[in-house]
């Protein structure tokens, strides 16, 4: 997910994209740990996702308590 997909998202939807998107790395990571996963790529990409709309929610919050 593009970084100019996650700006334009409500703050629930943030907060929903986030939880999907956890609970998709978890799953990633730990069907890898059982057995290789057939894209080990997938879990760099859930990852990175996960830390851009985190990144999105803190700046957030850090803008509304600037005002």
């Amino acid at each position: 997910m593009k970084a100019s997909v996650i700006r334009e998202l409500t703050d629930a939807e943030l907060q929903q994209k986030l939880a999907e998107e956890t609970a998709t790395l978890n799953r990633l990571v730990m069907s890898h740990a059982v057995s290789p996963i057939e894209n080990p790529l997938s879990i760099r990409t859930s990852r990175r996702t996960v830390a851009r709309i985190r990144t999105e929610i803190r700046k957030r919050e850090l803008a509304s308590n600037a005002k």
